[in-house]
């Protein structure tokens, strides 16, 4: 009902409430107030809290939501914005622990208070007084919405969440930020099996990763397990007491050979203060003796500085691939999975194969990719490095900005049981960026194996450094002159 003035005469009433259509509505028009109940679930999906606030109802929580969808598209357009003229700033904030924490809190606040502004749209609604059709349809379109940006908001929370353990287990100690050597970042990537026994673990898997650091360009070096003798590096503690090369020690309680992946055992197991008379830094900047000892000696072989290296725990490789959605592989030859028992003299695989990877190009899961990498019984070892670089690309070219943010959780959560390096924070950035550019570029991998001309037994350890040097660093192409 429409009251008019007490003293109007001669002229038409004029309303003392004026009809609004979302404040005050006619809700004896069911139609009408169907229009007007879909116009607010609209509004607080776009806007949250202006369904409150233009309908004249709870306009305290109105504004509320409108303060705090206001701060978060702020924060959103920052973080844009940030991303494209002041990237480092974004990874720093990005990686530090106040900041993951804050924007987590944040994120379940909006959450919540996104459950509370949809319950109170639903309220202003009047469901009573739409059609029926509609009654039905606006409280499950509404929640359907919640569900999507509610969800996407816990889940934008977790992220933070998982990112602040990713940063803290991974990056907790690191060792000192260095400029590139001779224009390049130089990484040891060790694979080996951790967890108990960890005293007789042995890398199974050792290679050098090096990146341009002005194009991203990267060529990958594998060092077989078995190379015998090497050298190590001027100035390493190792060197003064292997002057010759690297050398075997027999001994009943704790004994190694001449291999490369028996460095470790000469520089941390087999000693009595485990390694820290020679490297007394490593455990404080994430590394240990061992690991110190075999960057120097991969440092010796290839004649480049060494200064970081990435430890990856192959009980926890499956996982990873699994968390990246597989790996694409086109298998050569037919391999087996599993390996023969203790004192098997047989020669047909069929009679302890678990399984077998067949050939062609296939979508592998972390199982099958970590039988590819490791199966050597029916194949060479050198065979099996090839293998395992081929799946270091393969994992490389699936660390694109779409799966890791599509599968952020799953990633860290294998991450942080997977990887152990000495890699500093402030390099993220810096390595993000060359990360990029390197999946523009195909990678260079070379294999310290008589395929390359390096014999097994008696490296030629001047040849090795003199092919490296000319992988990293070609000689720049002069233009034929005119005639």
């Amino acid at each position: 009902m429409t009251l008019a003035a007490p003293h109007a005469t001669g002229h038409q009433a004029r309303p003392l409430i004026e009809p609004r259509p979302l404040r005050n509505p006619d809700t004896a028009d069911s139609s009408f107030m169907g229009r007007r109940g879909w116009w607010l679930i609209v509004m607080n999906l776009l806007v949250p809290g202006s369904a409150q606030v233009l309908s004249g109802r709870n306009r305290k929580l109105g504004r509320f939501g409108l303060g705090m969808t206001l701060l978060s598209w702020l924060l959103v357009v920052s973080a844009v914005a940030t991303a494209v003229f002041a990237r480092p700033t974004l990874i720093w904030l990005a990686s530090n622990w106040f900041v993951l924490t804050a924007v987590q809190v944040l994120f379940i606040a909006y959450a919540l208070l996104w459950v509370v502004l949809t319950l109170d749209t639903l309220r202003i609604v009047r469901l009573v007084k739409v059609p029926p059709i509609s009654r039905f349809a606006i409280p499950v379109v509404a929640l359907i919405l919640l569900g999507l940006v509610g969800g996407g908001a816990a889940y934008a929370a977790t992220v933070a969440g998982s990112s602040r353990g990713v940063f803290g287990d991974i990056f907790g100690n690191s060792g000192p930020s260095v400029p590139p050597s001779d224009g390049y970042y130089n990484i040891l990537l060790l694979g080996a099996d951790s967890g108990d026994g960890r005293d007789s673990m042995r890398f199974d898997s050792i290679s050098v990763v090096s990146v341009n650091a002005t194009t991203g360009k990267v060529t990958i070096t594998g060092i077989p397990r078995e190379l015998p003798n090497a050298p190590f590096s001027d100035g390493s503690p190792m060197q003064q007491l292997y002057p010759n090369g690297f050398e075997g020690h027999s001994s009943p309680t704790c004994g190694w050979n001449g291999w490369m992946n028996h460095v470790r055992y000469a520089a941390e197991v087999c000693r009595d203060d485990d390694g820290t008379g020679l490297y007394p830094d490593a455990a404080a900047h994430g590394s240990a003796p061992g690991i110190e000892a075999t960057k120097d000696a991969a440092e010796g072989i290839l004649g480049i500085e060494i200064p970081y290296y990435i430890f990856i725990d192959m009980n926890g490789f499956a996982a990873m691939i699994d968390a990246l959605g597989g790996v694409d592989i086109n298998v050569t030859e037919r391999l087996p999975k599993g390996g023969p028992p203790e004192g098997w003299q047989g020669t047909d695989a069929n009679d302890w194969a678990i399984g077998w990877i067949e050939t062609g190009q296939q979508h592998m899961d972390g199982d099958t990719a970590q039988w590819y990498a490791r199966s050597r019984y029916t194949t060479s070892d050198w065979d099996r490095m090839e293998r395992q670089r081929e799946l270091q690309v393969a994992i490389l070219d699936q660390f694109t900005p779409q799966n890791i943010l599509t599968r952020f959780n799953e990633i860290a959560a294998a991450g942080t049981v997977l990887v152990d390096t000495d890699l500093p924070k402030d390099k993220l950035s810096e390595f993000f960026d060359l990360m990029l550019l390197a999946k523009e570029q195909e990678v260079t991998t070379i294999e310290l194996t008589p395929k390359h001309g390096v014999d097994e037994f008696e490296p030629d350890y001047a040849y090795i450094r003199e092919m490296i040097h000319e992988t990293l660093h070609p000689p720049t192409p002069t233009a034929t002159p005119s005639p």
